[in-house]
């Protein structure tokens, strides 16, 4: 055995515990997570079933955990992991799953697999097994705040091009706001005006905000590279970023993975609860609106309709949410089938989006929310995600539909907000 190997299946076998073990002993092998899995449905290619993502795992849980496996692994009857079956479960695990955690909504035995592909991952990314385009992310995410790399700049800059465009003065590192905002590398890069919105929005509430220069990025690349030691480092820079300013909460983005790292896994990951509230930015808006502090004024026309991204609503429970504030502000919301709670994911998120060789992977999977929007003659698409709003924008381009317009839900409320009230 080589010490590639070696240190593979160490680290696939250090992830298996009481949950795993009671995950492999319970599926019933129905198939029914395949129907559910976006790359499977597009494909129907039989790898891409969720539970066979697993196998590798499962291979190791059987052949040293289980007296039936023992006995058949000393008979030399066990079916080994090889380094090649390393290599290409690399490309399932990371390039064929979002954990978007639709195939866990249909699993009769509750299985999450959502959980168990996250962790493949960190046994994946320990042995080595993970892509480049993820590691690189992670280290510059952790040597410069970002994993675009040094973003200070870029963000200081799109703040002065709010404060002229609004009129309305920004203030960072501010001590004793109600509110910590994060960003996403995405939305400081492409969907900026997601910041004069907000300036907006929190000055016509009353509400206090800030953004710091120690912790303003969202982004979580160890939640999608599969590496709990940077998730934790990441999650902690904001937490400490949001104590040192004595905030009352942070504002997640819309990001997914990041509400995800923030809100539900961050003080696992830390070992302690906050002394503050995470709330992300639509479920906020929504408490805005139903406290009548939110006034808008105009509708937009045509077919508009929403996507629901899988971390914010399916893992994340933000689903009315988005629903009340559309309804504030478009003349005409038509939902697609299966919206909601069973949505189906855009495709790139989870980190998938980053890696180049799964291009023509996600291009095949977004078929089908190419058939969704077509079905309802969406004019327009709003999302809750500054990376579905990305993946939405490039596959709806590659699709050859250049005339859809992509928007977030933040930056419209913004732009429908009643300045006189």
């Amino acid at each position: 055995m080589t010490a590639t190997l070696e240190r593979g299946l160490n680290a696939l076998r250090e992830q298996i515990d009481a949950p795993v073990a009671s995950f492999f002993t319970s599926c019933v092998s129905c198939g029914l997570c395949a129907e559910a899995c976006i790359f499977y449905r597009e494909t129907e290619d039989p790898k891409y079933t969720p539970i066979h993502k697993l196998e590798l795992m499962r291979r190791i849980w059987s052949n040293e955990f289980t007296l039936l496996g023992r006995l058949k692994s000393m008979v030399g009857l066990g079916r080994k992991v090889t380094e090649q079956d390393l290599k290409d479960w690399e490309e399932l695990v990371y390039d064929s799953c979002t954990m978007c955690g639709r195939c866990t909504m249909v699993c009769p035995v509750g299985n999450d697999l959502a959980m168990m592909i996250r962790k493949m991952r960190e046994g994946m990314s320990g042995s080595g097994h993970a892509p480049v385009e993820l590691i690189g992310a992670a280290e510059r995410h952790s040597d410069y705040g970002s994993p675009m790399g040094e973003l200070h700049p870029a963000l200081h800059a799109q703040i002065k091009h709010a404060e002229t465009e609004t009129g309305i003065p920004i203030e960072m590192n501010k001590e004793g706001a109600d509110y910590l905002v994060i960003l996403s590398a995405g939305e400081i890069r492409d969907y900026p005006e997601v910041i004069g919105a907000m300036a907006k929005i929190f000055k016509q509430a009353g509400i206090t905000w800030t953004i710091s220069d120690d912790g303003f990025e969202a982004t979580n690349v160890g939640i999608q590279l599969g590496n709990r030691d940077v998730a934790r480092t990441l999650v902690s820079k904001v937490v400490e970023a949001a104590e040192k300013l004595k905030v009352k909460g942070i504002i997640s983005p819309e990001c997914g993975h990041a509400y995800q790292a923030l809100r539900w896994e961050g003080p696992n990951l830390i070992g302690r609860s906050y002394d503050f509230e995470v709330v992300h930015i639509i479920e906020l808006l929504d408490r805005l609106r139903a406290e009548g502090k939110l006034k808008t004024k105009g509708k937009a026309s045509g077919k508009i309709t929403f996507h629901d991204p899988c971390q914010i609503n399916r893992r994340g429970g933000i689903n009315r949410e988005p629903r009340n504030l559309l309804n504030m502000v478009a003349d005409d919301f038509v939902e697609t089938e299966d919206a909601g709670t069973m949505n189906w994911c855009c495709g790139g998120g989870g980190g998938v989006g980053a890696n180049e060789r799964a291009a023509d992977l996600r291009f095949k999977a977004f078929n089908r929310k190419k058939r969704q929007f077509d079905a309802v003659g969406a004019e327009k698409i709003v999302t809750m995600c500054a990376y579905c709003h990305h993946t939405l924008e490039e596959q709806l381009e590659l699709h050859g539909d250049e005339e859809t317009e992509v928007i977030g839900l933040a930056e419209m409320i913004g732009e429908y907000l009643d300045d006189e009230a």
